[in-house]
């Protein structure tokens, strides 16, 4: 089934080559896929060439104008976004078969994604794939030959390693301009999701917040530090905490993960990173959103505009380009899905799990 919007459909241009910049299709069109949609605009509006071919989504109504979307823990609504003549459709096969769409983001169910990225990759598109790619290593690692044997990028969307204040940590934790780091805490908290609430409550198909929340801030820790000899958990996988331990150092690395917050709880991401001379402390909502402590001051670091969103979008666009190389991969998607798997267990055992 598909539809253009704002009319009749329209013939399809004729070719990829024959139209200036990357042709996208997105499938899924929640919040986290117009989030993609308006990444990608920006996207071309600062310089990276693209163009939105296609949408799909199996609810033809989230096409129509100004829909809100209730983001839950997030409490935000979905951006309005015109549509008009683009086409779009019900069937991803429709999308994936369009010869103008040449990467796909893909924003789906987790339990949806595996099956959609080969797909896409085996029909000869490039993949931004959302998180987590999938609930075991072993689903990851299908995604991760689909594209070997296509040869093409699949990438999977982990925004934090993009979002302002912790690319800066990132860039700090790499330099060593302040020392090595003792202790880092990543923390990120909010209430149950309010949409979707079959999948989400499902913990089989969603992971619960350990893979579907806390899968940022464990990705984030490894984008950091590298992986972990050992990891140890407790809580639940709606509520968890991980310590994740280095032989090497640093000393105390945990991160602190959970959406079981009462609702109206307002969403909460934050760190405190303290190096040898220097503290840094980010949080959600406050003014400034980063400072640094060091000489017995305490300074903000300023940060550029924008979301993780828009530079994962950016990221992936000129890694097509041939102009950046991917930081993020498919193969360290599969580690990371390993790692989290060591995590439940922990929880399950109450014991650490050597990774």
């Amino acid at each position: 089934m598909s539809r253009a919007t704002g009319g009749k459909r329209r013939k399809k241009p004729a070719t990829p080559s024959a139209r200036s910049g990357l042709g996208v299709g997105l499938i899924g069109f929640g919040y986290m896929g117009r989030t993609h949609l308006a990444a990608y605009r920006a996207a071309a509006t600062a310089g990276y060439p693209n163009r939105i071919v296609a949408l799909c989504d199996r609810d033809f109504e989230r096409f129509q104008g100004r829909a809100a979307f209730q983001a839950g823990n997030m409490e935000k609504k979905g951006p309005f976004l015109d549509v008009q003549g683009l086409r779009t459709s019900s069937e991803p096969d429709e999308l994936l078969s369009d010869p103008e769409v040449e990467l796909v983001s893909i924003c789906t169910p987790t339990d949806t994604h595996v099956a959609l990225a080969c797909r896409a990759l085996a029909a000869g598109k490039h993949v931004l794939l959302e998180k987590p790619v999938a609930l075991t290593a072993r689903a990851v690692e299908k995604v991760a030959a689909a594209a070997r044997k296509a040869g093409r990028v699949c990438m999977p969307a982990m925004c934090m390693r993009f979002w302002p204040g912790w690319s800066w940590l990132r860039e700090a934790v790499a330099a060593r301009e302040y020392g090595r780091v003792r202790s880092a805490v990543f923390r990120r908290l909010g209430s149950p999701p309010a949409w979707s609430q079959a999948f989400y409550s499902d913990v089989e198909k969603s992971g619960g917040a350990l893979f579907d929340l806390h899968v940022h801030d464990a990705d984030f820790v490894r984008f950091c530090f590298g992986a972990p000899a050992s990891v140890v958990s407790t809580g639940t996988s709606d509520h968890v905490t991980t310590l994740y331990r280095y032989p090497g150092g640093p000393e105390h690395v945990v991160a602190e993960g959970g959406w079981n917050h009462a609702p109206g709880f307002p969403f909460f991401m934050g760190f405190t990173v303290v190096f040898e001379r220097a503290t840094a402390d980010y949080a959600l909502g406050r003014t400034p959103l980063l400072t640094l402590a060091s000489d017995g001051k305490s300074r903000e670091i300023v940060l550029p505009a924008g979301t993780g969103y828009d530079g994962e979008v950016r990221h992936v666009l000129a890694v097509l380009a041939g102009r950046e190389k991917a930081r993020a991969t498919i193969g360290e998607a599969a580690e990371l899905v390993a790692m989290l798997a060591a995590e439940k267990k922990s929880l399950a055992t109450g014991r650490p799990v050597k990774l």
